[in-house]
């Protein structure tokens, strides 16, 4: 069992610190970051009221039969609740966070929900593969945990960009809710057609690990443009922000 929570945890604890060290101006309380982790966590179960209630609605179906089934499951049973969940956990510890007070902040904080939800969810596969949890961990750590960051990277930015700078970026306050939910849905159909289309599973892998290779770039990429403003709101001073 210790094994298995090691697997688990490690990848999403890898990226938490290397996002910890992305936030280079003023660091974030490390009680904040645990805090946020864990309203992450809660966000796995609070996705269950969205992804249930479709699921009995017909919205998506239980077997995936064609690629249809995987957009359909791959949006409305993945991608909607669980970046919706993640939004609205992520609002609920930030709106009276006082140390919310850079844009890089927005990305730290969002990558510590989402890999909370990542770490939480990780620990259920790891556990629901028996004997073959090394290679689930293994599989995971390379393509789902990535994603996961890469959504919560998309997510935070806008999120930043929607509180601090919202005269300047039209429509962040929808972005921020609505790319995290293109990346993950995109992510997802893709990965659920190898239940359609094994015969295509290798292909598939290697589209998920460009996928997940180019997210990383994005976010490192997005990461330092927000701290080149944080740094430029420094330097300018407050009057003349």
């Amino acid at each position: 069992m210790l094994y298995v929570l090691a697997l688990a945890l490690l990848p999403p604890f890898i990226l938490l610190y290397y996002t910890y060290q992305q936030d280079k101006l003023q660091r974030e309380p490390a009680k904040n970051l645990i805090k946020a982790f864990f309203y992450g966590g809660a966000s796995v179960f609070a996705s269950l009221l969205i992804s249930v209630p479709f699921m009995h609605m017909g919205l998506f179906p239980e077997e995936i039969h064609s690629l249809g089934d995987a957009l359909r499951t791959a949006f409305l049973g993945a991608a909607v609740p669980e970046e919706t969940a993640k939004l609205l956990l992520l609002w609920l510890f930030l709106r009276k966070c006082r140390d919310f007070d850079e844009r890089m902040d927005g990305i730290v904080y969002a990558v510590c929900v989402g890999l909370g939800f990542a770490s939480f969810e990780n620990i259920e596969y790891l556990l629901a593969a028996g004997g073959d949890w090394v290679t689930t961990g293994i599989g995971r750590s390379i393509t789902a945990i990535p994603g996961h960051f890469m959504f919560a990277v998309i997510m935070g930015y806008y999120y930043s960009l929607n509180h601090f700078d919202a005269y300047r970026a039209p429509g962040a306050g929808l972005k921020m809710w609505l790319f995290p939910v293109l990346a993950h849905g995109a992510y997802d159909t893709i990965a659920m057609y190898a239940e359609v289309s094994p015969e295509m599973g290798g292909i598939i892998f290697v589209v998920i690990l460009l996928f997940c290779f180019w997210g990383l770039r994005w976010s490192r990429k997005h990461m330092k443009t927000l701290r080149q403003s944080d740094s430029e709101d420094i330097y300018l001073g407050p009057d003349l922000q």
